[in-house]
């Protein structure tokens, strides 16, 4: 339940009453107006408020089972021919996967889901395989209701540290979840009493053959058309924690790129109210009338990644590389004004916090003992995805210890205890064991084993076509190779066949 400024708590959990009747969807019709607190280390209610009758939510509209829907439907799809059992174009031995010119090991964590470690990719020139990134996780996945009222000011989640993404994995369906095609692994956690549980199915491993190009030129004078196919391999686990999916992605690509993708799907968190059309509302109710006596709560999503790259090894440097406009000197040339670049390499944890704005810094991490033959330092930059901000004030306690969402990039020397962003012990934190608190030592961070954390995150304003079930919304970001490798990895890379089916015509 959290900390709000107690000098002593005891471990409770606030309940929520939902009401079942008429419909498989529980998060959608709760019981309002009822705040009950669960006081666990005594097993016993320690606080019941019944504030208000206010009307339950319909039932009609809210079951999203296939076999219950009734015309009008959606579209319809085909599903994709199935590949031959076994053919897969990536190879899995034990826990390493090997695609293309990439390596990587594979684990399951009942905290944070899926860990990817030892990433490794292959470089036809100097023929050999080349360090990159040596352990990423999801740190942390904080979720806060904007509804400052009785009853809902609770509504705060650190579903990572205090359910575990690993703990409430769900088995993957095929052809649904993974395409055709798809290995599926088996995920492996120890229970509160020590007997070890199994997910069966809930990791998958596939190509990706997403349509997109991965390069192309034409030269029409020359008669000359070159273009490459873009295919992926992604790692994919979805963790559904109370009324949200989360559909984690781990996606290498041939060009040395890595993308994180996270896609929300599931169902809100809502609120009853009175009110059945707008125009009633006539307070704050801090979200949107999505359906009749239903609100659905503008909440926050933020998600921390550990994120150990050795670039060529464990001694890299974190560079923020700046554009900046100039002005024109030679007065002979037209020209008002162009930009160029300078680049800035951090000396200390507090050099290297950084918030996305409008016009973000290329921020890279390099290994500043090795260079390619042309003298530019290897790295691979931060490619950013949305970049918002926390909108809480920073003295309020939610935001306190969640404060390692303050900046959106942060950088520290790798140390074996900084796993957990929020801590380690979240749903006990006071904010006193966290990312930020970790960087106000200062430490120097140039030339060492480094850690970058990157927090991508959204606020949802939920909407109408949210409701009963919410499409999938996707964010991510990027991890791509500058000046890693001599030359374009994929420049050689060899076009399918394609095939000739009998009794197909062009």
């Amino acid at each position: 339940m959290g900390w709000y400024g107690q000098v002593k708590t005891n471990r409770q959990l606030q309940v929520r009453c939902n009401y079942l009747n008429g419909t498989v969807n529980k998060y959608l019709r709760p019981i309002g107006g009822i705040t009950i607190v669960a006081d666990i280390e005594q097993m016993k209610i320690s606080e019941y408020i019944d504030r208000a009758v206010i009307p339950l939510p319909k039932a009609e509209g809210t079951d999203y089972r296939a076999s219950t829907i009734t015309p009008p439907f959606g579209p319809r799809f085909n599903a994709a021919p199935p590949k031959p059992r076994g053919q897969t174009g990536f190879k899995l031995d034990g826990n390493v996967v090997s695609w293309a010119n990439w390596k990587f090991h594979l684990a399951f964590d009942a905290r944070v889901g899926p860990v990817i470690s030892l990433a490794s990719i292959y470089d036809a020139k100097k023929k050999s395989y080349r360090q990159v990134m040596y352990r990423s996780y999801i740190s942390e996945l904080f979720v806060l209701y904007q509804d400052p009222t009785e009853g809902w000011y609770r509504t705060m989640l650190f579903d990572s540290g205090e359910f575990g993404l690993g703990n409430f994995a769900v088995s993957l369906e095929p052809l649904n979840d993974c395409p055709s095609g798809a290995v599926f692994v088996d995920g492996y956690y120890a229970a509160s009493d020590g007997k070890p549980v199994q997910v069966q199915d809930a990791m998958c491993i596939f190509e990706r053959h997403s349509g997109d190009v991965m390069w192309r030129h034409s030269d029409v004078e020359r008669e000359i058309r070159e273009t490459r196919p873009d295919i992926s391999i992604v790692v994919r686990m979805v963790s559904t924690v109370a009324n949200y999916d989360y559909i984690l992605d781990w996606e290498f690509k041939p060009s040395g790129s890595i993308k994180f993708l996270i896609g929300l799907t599931g169902v809100l968190q809502v609120k009853a109210v009175p009110y059945t059309n707008t125009d009633q509302i006539k307070e704050e109710v801090y979200g949107t009338l999505v359906a009749g006596n239903t609100i659905g709560i503008s909440h926050d999503h933020f998600l921390t990644y550990h994120l150990d790259l050795d670039i060529d090894g464990d001694a890299n440097s974190f560079m923020k590389t700046r554009l900046i406009t100039k002005r024109v000197k030679d007065k002979n040339i037209p020209r008002k004004s162009y930009w160029n670049v300078e680049h800035e390499i951090a000396k200390t944890e507090s050099d290297a916090k950084i918030q996305i704005g409008l016009n973000p810094p290329e921020l890279l991490v390099v290994n500043p003992n090795k260079e390619t033959k042309l003298g530019n330092n290897v790295g691979y930059r931060l490619v950013p995805g949305s970049a918002a901000r926390p909108l809480l004030t920073i003295d309020d306690f939610p935001q306190i210890r969640a404060a390692f969402t303050n900046n959106n990039v942060w950088v520290t020397p790798y140390n074996k205890s900084e796993k957990w962003a929020g801590g380690r012990f979240v749903d006990r934190s006071r904010g006193d064991d966290t990312l930020a608190v970790w960087t106000e030592k200062n430490r120097r961070i140039e030339n060492k084993d480094i850690v970058m954390w990157y927090t991508v995150g959204f606020h949802h304003v939920t909407c109408q076509e949210d409701f009963p079930v919410m499409p999938t919304l996707s964010v991510g970001f990027e991890l791509k190779p500058t000046n890693f490798f001599e030359y374009s990895p994929v420049l050689k890379t060899v076009p399918p066949q394609h095939l000739s089916w009998a009794n197909c015509t062009k």
